[in-house]
Order: C-alpha cells, then sequence, then structure tokens
C-alpha cells in the first residue's frame, strides 16, 4: 500500500527481478510475426555456429601444447579473455535494436566459453601428470567433469586427487556462481538498459 491508496503498476510487484524479465519478455511480442521469425533463425543459427567454433578450437588444441601450458598463466589468460567477452557483449546489448536477443546471444557464448575454458586446464593439468584426477583425462572427459561439477552433479567417477586440482576445481565452483548470478544479473542489465534507450530514442 502506498499514499494515496494506490499500487505499484510495476509487473512482478516489488520484485525488480521479475519486473525486468516481464519487461524482456515483451520485446519479441512489437515484432511482425515475419521479422520475429527471421530474428529468432538468425541467433539460433549464430548460436550453433559459435558452439561449433569453440568445439573445434577445443578438440582440435594439441596435446603437446596442452601439456607445455602453465595452469595459473592458462586460466588468467582465459578468465582476461571472459572478462573481456562479457563486457563487450553487454556494451554491444545496450546499442542493440534488439537487446534481449542479443543478450540470450551472448550469454550462449559465454557460458561455454566458460566451460571450455575450465576443461582446458583440467586437461593440461592431467597430460602433464597424469595422476591429478582419478582418471587420464582427455578432451571429452575434462569436459565431462567440467559439466558435471558447474551443475553440481559430481557423479564421482572423476575427481581431483593433488591439492593444486582441488583447489583449481573449488575455485571453479566459486566462479560457477559469479557466472550463474553476476554475469547473467549484468546481461540481463545491459539488456533492460538496451530497451530503455529504444524508448527514448
Amino acid at each position: 500500500m502506498v499514499a494515496g491508496g494506490s499500487v505499484n503498476a510495476m509487473p512482478g510487484g516489488d520484485n525488480p527481478d521479475a519486473a525486468r524479465s516481464a519487461d524482456l519478455a515483451h520485446q519479441l511480442a512489437d515484432f511482425e510475426p515475419r521479422r520475429r521469425r527471421r530474428l529468432l533463425v538468425r541467433i539460433t543459427v549464430n548460436i550453433i555456429l559459435t558452439w561449433t567454433v569453440i568445439v573445434v578450437v577445443y578438440y582440435e588444441e594439441p596435446f603437446e601444447r596442452l601439456k607445455q601450458a602453465t595452469p595459473l598463466a592458462t586460466l588468467a589468460i582465459y578468465l582476461l579473455i571472459v572478462a573481456a567477452v562479457v563486457a563487450l557483449q553487454a556494451w554491444r546489448i545496450i546499442h542493440s535494436d534488439t537487446p534481449v536477443l542479443r543478450a540470450a546471444q551472448a550469454l550462449a557464448l559465454i557460458v561455454p566459453l566458460f566451460l571450455f575454458m575450465f576443461a582446458s586446464v583440467y586437461l593440461s593439468m592431467s597430460l602433464a601428470t597424469p595422476t591429478t584426477f582419478s582418471q587420464a583425462l582427455d578432451h571429452t572427459r575434462a569436459l565431462y567433469f567440467t559439466v558435471t561439477t558447474f551443475s553440481t552433479v559430481g557423479f564421482g567417477d572423476i575427481t581431483p586427487r593433488t591439492d593444486p586440482a582441488r583447489i583449481l576445481v573449488s575455485f571453479q565452483m566459486l566462479l560457477d556462481m559469479v557466472v550463474v548470478g553476476v554475469i547473467v544479473k549484468v546481461l540481463l542489465g545491459a539488456a533492460k538498459t538496451g530497451l530503455e534507450r529504444r524508448t527514448q530514442v
């Protein structure tokens, strides 16, 4: 209840996240059906191409280069790349004519990039020291372990056996919460700003 007996007209009541989601959900309804289909096809194709490129680059990475890589230095470089991608995508979302679709595309890029980044580091550790994990990792096993850690499933068939590996896995678990919470909020916030920018033009 507010002064004058009026109620909050914002969708989602007092929940700003619910209001933001409701606002974003209406963007596609603003387009003609034909344009909406074109936009959805375009973003679907872009997402598929993005995933294909990431998968190919990951699986084509030579074993010898991974074996010689320094895990901490590699991880630091990867994190800088992810941070730069997040910043660039947020800027592109704000200045896009379709910020909601741009946000979806950005999320579809950042999450797999994050997962393949850790999979590559785990693989390099296993190649350098095969006893780092309970099983020697190849590309597929490293990716599988990364995804199960990200999803908090943790089947237990692959586990870290050295302290550096345990620390890195723990670090990934903490970053998982950052990806799910902070980065998603940043992208949604950028989409909201983009929508507001469009209405002011």
